[in-house]
């Protein structure tokens, strides 16, 4: 799944790429701007590697055919504006963001540039597109729209631990109302058809995710995961 989410992004990639004619000078190496919500320039995790790779598949070498500026956000959420601008400015061919954050940071910084996204959202429902059949715009990519699991996920709660009754669901609070409060929402109405009791727990970032933990007396770690 993984691997087809890299080719898809890379075919929308590599088609934006070719739309603005006049960015398509004879002899220019195209420039992407890459905007990660994950690793930083150190460790840029899985999702820049599958990217890299994938770029390599197609025969494009960084560097050689092809330019590729990374910035991270690295936890920062108020980070994106301002690295999307940067990018902007460096007037890269194409910007490839994931997240809700860094996806609407670049939908207000260029009506020109193609972006393509990466998300788990309804872009229609989140206001990124005009609809799937018509984007509109200047944004196209792919939404994996995996929100409709989320009861099934509890049905294999119930399968792994049979008396499970309680379930703690992790959450970051949304940039924008309502956006990462609705996956929440979905959890919440199948829950009742299999007895669950939920626990909303907000949390910002991995040290009060951890915080939370180790403050939970063993038994309550159990119960709520």
């Amino acid at each position: 799944m993984k691997k087809k989410i890299i080719v898809f992004t890379l075919s929308a990639t590599l088609l934006a790429l070719s739309l603005p004619a006049e960015a398509q000078q004879a002899g220019k190496v195209p420039r992407i701007g890459y905007v990660s919500a994950t690793g930083d320039p150190s460790n840029p995790g899985p999702n820049v590697e599958g990217f890299r790779q994938g770029l390599r598949d197609f025969g494009y070498v960084e560097g050689k055919n092809i330019l590729v500026e990374y910035r991270y956000v690295e936890g920062k959420g108020d980070r994106n504006p301002s690295l999307v601008a940067e990018l902007v400015q460096l007037e890269v061919d194409v910007l490839v963001v994931g997240g809700p954050g860094g996806i609407r940071a670049a939908k207000q910084a260029t009506k020109t540039i193609p972006i393509v996204i990466v998300t788990q959202e309804d872009p229609v429902a989140a206001g990124y597109i005009d609809s799937l059949a018509r984007p509109g715009g200047n944004i196209t990519g792919l939404t994996r729209l995996t929100r409709e699991l989320s009861g099934k996920r509890l049905e294999l709660l119930t399968e792994v631990v049979p008396k499970i009754s309680r379930v703690g669901v992790f959450w970051e609070p949304p940039n924008r109302p309502g956006i990462l409060v609705s996956g929440f929402k979905d959890y919440e109405a199948a829950a009742p058809a299999l007895k669950m009791q939920l626990q909303s727990l907000e949390v910002r970032g991995r040290t009060i995710l951890r915080a939370h933990f180790e403050s939970q007396p063993r038994g309550a770690r159990t119960r709520s995961s």
